[in-house]
C-alpha cells in the first residue's frame, strides 16, 4: 500500500485501531516538531511507548518516528508533502524560522506588473502578461504580521546591503588577507634595531647578494625564523580555536580559555624539573632528546586537560564549560609554580622567560620538529571541514546525515591537541590567538562554513601573529614589550563586544 501524500489513510495499517482524533493530534505535532527545522529535536525522542493494545500510542510523537521508521515516512502520515510550503527548504534542510501564516486577512500582491491584484486568502495566482513590468515586491498581511519577500533580482533592502556586499566581495578579502601576510612578514624582517632596507630584504629572498654580510647574518640566523614561527604559530592556534568553538558551541572557547596552554605548560614544567638541560633562551640550547621530551610533556598536558573538558562538556552548559576550562588553567599553572620550587635557579629562570610567550627563541634547529607536528595539525584542520559544518546543526542531526559523531568529536579534539601543544612547547604561552580570530574571520568574511572558515582563519591568525611580533620589535628605546601584552591589547575588546553581542554570555544563565 502506497504512503498517503497529503494526510494519513484510514486504512492504513499505521494507524490500525486508533482514533482519528488522535491521529490528527499526532499529525499537528509532528507538524511542528519539524518546522523547527532540529531534525525531531525534543519532540521527536526515539522512543515507542505503548497504550495497551499492542500497537504504539501515536498521540506521541516519538511512537510514530519509530513505528515508521524514518522522518520522510512519519511527514508524509501526517499530511506533510515533501514541497509544504509551510516548511520551507534550502538544499534539503529545513529552515529553523517557519514561515508567517497565511490565514487572516487578504494579501496584496505586486508582481512584475506594476499593478496591484487583490486575491483571495491563500491565492497565489501568477499577474496577467501583458501587464507592464515592475518592481518585483510582494507584501503579505497575515495575523498582524507583515513580511517583504524580493526576488533574486530585486534591489536588497535597506540594512542588507552590507552582508551582501561582504559576501560578494569575499575573494578580495581573501587576496587582501594574503597581501596583508607577505607584506607584514617583509616588514617583520626589515624593522628592528637594525634596519635593512626593503629592496635588500627583497634580494636576499630571492637568492641575490646582499650589500652589507652583517644583514645576511641577521637575516638567516635571527628575523626568518622569528618570522616563520610567528606565521606558522598564529596559523595553528587559530585552527584550533575555530575547531574548539565549532565543537563545544562555546564563542569564548580556545586554546587558552579551556586550559589546553596551561595544561601544556604544566607538561614542559615536569619535564624541566625531572632533568631536562635549558640553556638560554627559548629551548635555544636543548639537545634532540630533550627537546621532544620538551613537546612530549606539552603534549601530555594538554591532552590531559581536553580529556577532562571533553567528558563533561555535554552535561554542562557553555559559561560553565567556560569557567571549568579557567580553572583548570588556574590549577595547572598552580602546580607550575609547585613544580619549579624544585627546579634549580637556571632553570627556574630560563623557564620564566620561556612562560612570558616568544617567537623569538626558535631557531632553525627547532623546526625539524615544530613543523611536521603543525604541518599535519592544518592539514587534519581542513578535513574536518565537512564534519565542522554537520555539527553546527546540531549532533543528532549531524548523526542522521551519516556522520560518526563521537569520530568528528574525537579527530577535532585531537586537532587542537596537536595545534596547540608544539606551539605552546616552542613558543610559550600564547594568549588570545586562538579565541579572537575565528571572530575576526567571521565578521570579516561573513560566513559560518567552515570551507571558507578554516583557510581564513589560518591566515588571520598568521596576520596577527606577524603583527604581534612586529609591534614587540620595534626599535624602542627603553622599555620591551612582551607578546602577551600585546595581543591582550587587540584580543579583549574583541572579546568584550562577543560578549556584548552573545545574549547567553550577557545574561550568565548558567
Amino acid at each position: 500500500m502506497g504512503l498517503p501524500q497529503r494526510g494519513p489513510v484510514d486504512g492504513s495499517p499505521e494507524f490500525a485501531g486508533v482514533r482519528t482524533s488522535d491521529r490528527r493530534r499526532c499529525g499537528e505535532r509532528l507538524r511542528r516538531c519539524l518546522r523547527r527545522g532540529d531534525g525531531g529535536g525534543r519532540g521527536l525522542q526515539r522512543r515507542r511507548p505503548d497504550d495497551g493494545r499492542g500497537v504504539p500510542d501515536l498521540r506521541k510523537p516519538g511512537a510514530v518516528l519509530d513505528h515508521v521508521g524514518s522522518y520522510g515516512r512519519a511527514m508524509a502520515l501526517a499530511g506533510i508533502p515533501r514541497t509544504d510550503p509551510g516548511l520551507p527548504r534550502r538544499q534539503g534542510v529545513s529552515s529553523p524560522r517557519p514561515r508567517p501564516p497565511r490565514a487572516g486577512g487578504r494579501r496584496l500582491v505586486r508582481r512584475r506588473s506594476g499593478r496591484s491584484d487583490l486575491g483571495p486568502r491563500g491565492s497565489d495566482r501568477a499577474p496577467p502578461s501583458h501587464a507592464a513590468p515592475g518592481p518585483p515586491l510582494r507584501v503579505a498581511r497575515a495575523a498582524g504580521a507583515r513580511t517583504v519577500n524580493r526576488s533574486p533580482e530585486a534591489p536588497a533592502p535597506w540594512g542588507a546591503s552590507g552582508a551582501d556586499l561582504r559576501t560578494t566581495l569575499r575573494p578580495l578579502a581573501f587576496l587582501l588577507l594574503v597581501g596583508g601576510v607577505a607584506g607584514v612578514f617583509v616588514l617583520e624582517l626589515m624593522i628592528g634595531s637594525v634596519r635593512i632596507p626593503p629592496d635588500q630584504v627583497v634580494r636576499y629572498l630571492v637568492g641575490a647578494e646582499v650589500e652589507v654580510a652583517a644583514w645576511r647574518t641577521i637575516l638567516f640566523e635571527l628575523r626568518i625564523p622569528r618570522a616563520i614561527t610567528a606565521l606558522v604559530a598564529g596559523a595553528a592556534l587559530g585552527a584550533a580555536g575555530l575547531q574548539l568553538q565549532t565543537l563545544f558551541r562555546n564563542p569564548l572557547a580556545g586554546p587558552w580559555a579551556l586550559g589546553l596552554t596551561a595544561g601544556a605548560q604544566f607538561g614542559v614544567a615536569v619535564v624541566v624539573a625531572t632533568g631536562a638541560v635549558v640553556g638560554s633562551g627559548l629551548l635555544s640550547r636543548l639537545a634532540f632528546l630533550s627537546e621532544l621530551g620538551i613537546v612530549l610533556g606539552a603534549f601530555i598536558g594538554a591532552g590531559g586537560v581536553m580529556a577532562v573538558i571533553a567528558s563533561v562538556s555535554r552535561r554542562v552548559s557553555t559559561i560553565t564549560l567556560l569557567v571549568l576550562g579557567l580553572m583548570l588553567g588556574f590549577l595547572a599553572q598552580g602546580m607550575v609554580s609547585v613544580v619549579l620550587h624544585f627546579t634549580t635557579e637556571t632553570q627556574g629562570r630560563v623557564f620564566a622567560s620561556w612562560n612570558d610567550g616568544s617567537f623569538a627563541g626558535v631557531y632553525w634547529d627547532h623546526f625539524p620538529v615544530l613543523l611536521p607536528l603543525v604541518t599535519v595539525g592544518l592539514v587534519g584542520a581542513l578535513l574536518m571541514v565537512k564534519p565542522l559544518n554537520a555539527l553546527l546543526l546540531g549532533e543528532r542531526y549531524a548523526g542522521t546525515l551519516g556522520l560518526s559523531v563521537e569520530r568528528a568529536r574525537l579527530s577535532a579534539l585531537a586537532g587542537a591537541v596537536i595545534l596547540a601543544a608544539p606551539v605552546t612547547a616552542y613558543c610559550g604561552p600564547v594568549l588570545f590567538v586562538g579565541m579572537i580570530v575565528p571572530h575576526m574571520a567571521r565578521g570579516l568574511l561573513n560566513t559560518s562554513d567552515h570551507r571558507i572558515l578554516m583557510p581564513a582563519a589560518m591566515l588571520m591568525g598568521s596576520l596577527l601573529g606577524l603583527s604581534a611580533d612586529l609591534v614587540v620589535h620595534l626599535p624602542w628605546e627603553r622599555h620591551i614589550l612582551h607578546l602577551n601584552a600585546v595581543n591582550a591589547l587587540i584580543g579583549a575588546p574583541v572579546v568584550i563586544g562577543v560578549v556584548l553581542r552573545n545574549r547567553q554570555m550577557r545574561s550568565m544563565a548558567v
